[in-house]
């Protein structure tokens, strides 16, 4: 029987990289994320091999992948696992944010990457080339600006008015952002969250008041969507995703802000070329509805969703 082998960051053979240590509010999903992937890697005929380091995880089990490096998610670690492994590839788009931030340096030591292209991935992690994509697609967004000092921040806080959504940069899972009201509660904010600097800058945006976070995930292939789920948050916008509470299907979402989500999630899975999972948060008041971010990974809601719909979504996105 011919065979691959996959690196999972999480696991390789094919190799696939895991969500690393637990945090409050994240990771034990992303570890169902990569269980899955590797059980349909071996129930194709390929060998999977699993990084990840936290001995709680059902990833790290002995008998879930074929091999289980138990290290940390580093660039210098996968490296020297690939040197070792040659795999056919490394899997990084079910293990959370810690791996995804690995895919430019890991493709420019020519290590390949499953799935979607790294360029599409930086793509959405960079806030000025996803804004630009967005704008080239027409596609809304709330305003939002990027400061190294506080003097202008606060000019743009008094040019879009208050409230805006303040968030360092470098910070993982919502840490560190808030929403804030007045002068006096930026300048609070911004001394005890992070030293606004050239090298530690702050991205402020307009916080839209009593309006619904509706989540698209999805699985595409060549841009082409396969299967998604569209849920609502509980909760008004402003609450992380990794602390609010979500109800599938959406109870209280119009006809038109439905076909308004599907459309540009379409737009933009096309745009990027998506080959596997990935996750759009849209901000929707009456049908005005925006994009604030798309990550090209599982999110944390794909367990969620495939349970509730009795399709594996990672299933269909490792196939």
């Amino acid at each position: 029987m011919l065979f691959c082998t996959f690196l999972c960051i999480g696991i390789f053979w094919c190799v696939s990289a895991g969500c690393g240590c637990y945090r409050i509010g994240s990771s034990v999903e992303f570890d169902w994320s990569a269980v899955s992937c590797v059980r349909t890697l071996r129930s194709l005929g390929h060998h999977a091999i699993v990084v990840n380091c936290n001995p709680e995880t059902v990833s790290t089990d002995y008998d879930v992948s074929d091999r289980l490096y138990f290290e940390d998610l580093s660039l210098e670690t996968v490296l020297n696992i690939w040197d070792i492994e040659a795999p056919a590839g490394v899997i990084i788009s079910v293990g959370g944010q810690t791996p995804n931030t690995l895919c430019s340096a890991l493709e420019k030591q020519g290590v390949r990457i499953v799935g979607t292209s790294v360029a599409a991935i930086d793509c959405c992690e960079d806030r000025h080339k996803f804004s630009r994509l967005c704008d080239e697609l027409n596609i809304d967004q709330p305003r939002w600006k990027e400061f190294t000092d506080l003097r202008t921040a606060k000019a743009f806080c008094q040019e879009v008015g208050y409230p805006v959504l303040v968030r360092p940069s470098y910070v993982l899972s919502g840490a560190a952002m808030r929403v804030v009201t007045d002068d006096e509660q930026l300048d609070a904010f911004l001394k005890i969250a992070a030293v606004v600097s050239g090298e530690s800058p702050v991205v402020i945006s307009k916080f839209v008041e009593n309006a619904k976070e509706v989540e698209f995930d999805s699985v595409a292939c060549r841009g082409e969507i396969v299967n998604f789920a569209i849920s609502e948050h509980v909760e008004n916008a402003g609450t992380h995703s990794g602390d609010a509470t979500l109800i599938l299907p959406g109870q209280k979402l119009y006809v038109e802000t439905i076909r308004r989500v599907k459309k540009i999630s379409q737009k933009l899975a096309r745009a990027l070329q998506v080959s596997g999972p990935f996750n759009i948060q849209f901000i929707c008041k009456q049908n005005d509805v925006k994009v604030i971010e798309c990550n090209l990974r599982a999110s944390r809601t794909f367990p969620f969703i495939s349970k509730a719909f009795n399709v594996n979504l990672i299933d269909l996105a490792t196939k």
